[in-house]
């Protein structure tokens, strides 16, 4: 019995110093979980504390929606583009063309979401119009220095209304440059640019006014759009 009896304690002790064993292992490893849970939180406030942060799938895909919504509804642009009216373009598409982009940006709030949509828009527009999809994205580097100049990002929803107010007007000073310099016309086209180029002064700033005026109430539109489907939850930050 004596022998059985130091059998058991020897198995109990052993048993005993093994759960001691890997007691202190799980305490020695815990901290270091503790901090690899701890630092990922951490590493994802300064990755979104950065101005220049890298694209999602689901980012790429939400700005290539925007653009194409802005394409769609901007399927006038060529029956617009024979009226011989200064501006009248960017009239008829300075909603669409303000609404959308606030919406994209107001979701993907990185440096070049404006650029890429407008990337997105020229691939199409390039094959109608090529200095189209030059203007674009000029227009679109413009918006988006002012944004980094003025508000270092897109964190404030002030810069979005900034970006989508001013993207669209910047079109009409790079439009009167080109045709007036680096353009040829015949035909009819060329009677509607010559319009274009011959209006008056007074009706050059009048529809330049209007132009202005239309993208900053788009921009806003497409900033209370953003806001209520953030509060829905249909649109997360």
């Amino acid at each position: 019995m004596n022998q059985e009896e130091e059998k058991k304690t020897t198995k109990e002790q052993d048993a005993a110093q093994a759960l001691i064993a890997n007691t202190e292992e799980t305490a020695e490893s815990a901290p270091e979980q503790e901090n690899v849970v701890a630092s990922a939180p951490a590493k994802e406030a300064e990755d979104k504390n950065k101005m220049f942060r890298k694209y999602k799938i689901k980012d790429i895909v939400f700005l290539a929606i925007m653009a194409a919504c802005m394409l769609v509804t901007g399927a006038i642009m060529p029956l617009a583009a024979q009226v011989p009216v200064f501006g009248i373009i960017q009239v008829c598409l300075g909603l669409q063309f303000s609404i959308f982009p606030v919406i994209g940006m107001m979701k993907v709030r990185k440096p070049g979401a404006l650029l890429f949509m407008s990337l997105c828009c020229g691939v199409v527009l390039v094959f109608m119009n090529a200095v189209m999809f030059v203007c674009l994205l000029i227009c679109a580097v413009i918006a988006e220095g002012l944004v980094l100049l003025i508000f270092r990002g897109y964190k404030k929803d002030g810069a979005c209304l900034l970006a989508g107010t001013v993207y669209f007007p910047v079109t009409l000073p790079f439009l009167y440059i080109y045709y007036r310099f680096m353009y040829s016309w015949t035909g009819e086209e060329g009677q509607a640019v010559n319009a274009f180029l011959g209006s008056s002064a007074g009706m050059a700033v009048g529809m330049s006014i209007a132009v202005l005026a239309i993208c900053f109430i788009g921009a806003l539109v497409g900033l209370f759009i953003s806001q209520e489907l953030r509060k829905s939850g249909v649109m997360k930050k």
